[in-house]
């Protein structure tokens, strides 16, 4: 006999599978573009950007460090140009105080950020100011913004040229999703540039 624990556990696992099975027939198409882009990108010798707050920063740094270290054992090829504008404390306090906190992924971006780089923006809700931010000055600045959102996936959805929206309400079966497309994305990168390494 399950208890009610056990019940919404199983819950739980259901529905982070569930959606899993549908993004990867609904999005399947958008995440080979993301391919695309970032193999784009860094063959004209741009680089991958992230940014997110919370969890989202979490997974900034992650997909991040899959590049510039190693993704999988099995491979051994190349660091790769990444950079999770989440990871320096000092820089995020100072824009935070300086211009507050809606500019501390914007203002960094304009400094490292150039016309060919893809930006990843991460937010759950599609809300986080400071990621939507960073989403228009990228727009701005020619580089190829991608999203990965949820819910609705407004307003950052409209500053996306491609998004990988998970369509849920829930954060932490969203950020599921999300590591899970950020994987997807790198894997399918990396095996390019294994076929075709870069110069």
């Amino acid at each position: 006999m399950q208890t009610q624990e056990a019940a919404r556990f199983a819950a739980m696992m259901n529905k982070s599978a569930e959606l899993k099975r549908r993004i990867a027939v609904e999005l399947a198409e958008v995440v080979i573009r993301v391919v695309d882009a970032c193999e784009n990108s860094l063959r004209q010798g741009g680089k991958l950007l992230f940014c997110g707050n919370g969890g989202s920063a979490a997974d900034s740094q992650h997909l991040a460090t899959e590049m510039l270290i190693r993704l999988r054992s099995s491979v051994e090829r190349p660091s790769i140009a990444a950079v999770a504008l989440t990871l320096d404390p000092a820089m995020l306090t100072a824009c935070g105080n300086d211009y507050g906190y809606d500019r501390v992924f914007e203002r960094p971006l304009r400094g490292l950020g150039r016309r060919g780089d893809v930006l990843f923006g991460i937010t759950t809700s599609g809300k986080s100011a400071n990621v939507v931010k960073a989403l228009e000055a990228a727009r701005e600045m020619g580089i190829v913004t991608v999203g990965l959102l949820g819910g609705a996936g407004q307003p950052a959805l409209g500053q996306c040229d491609l998004a990988l929206l998970v369509p849920d309400n829930e954060t932490a079966r969203i950020q599921e999703c999300h590591i899970a497309l950020g994987h997807a994305v790198l894997e399918l990168l990396e095996d390019r540039l294994q076929a075709r390494p870069l110069p």
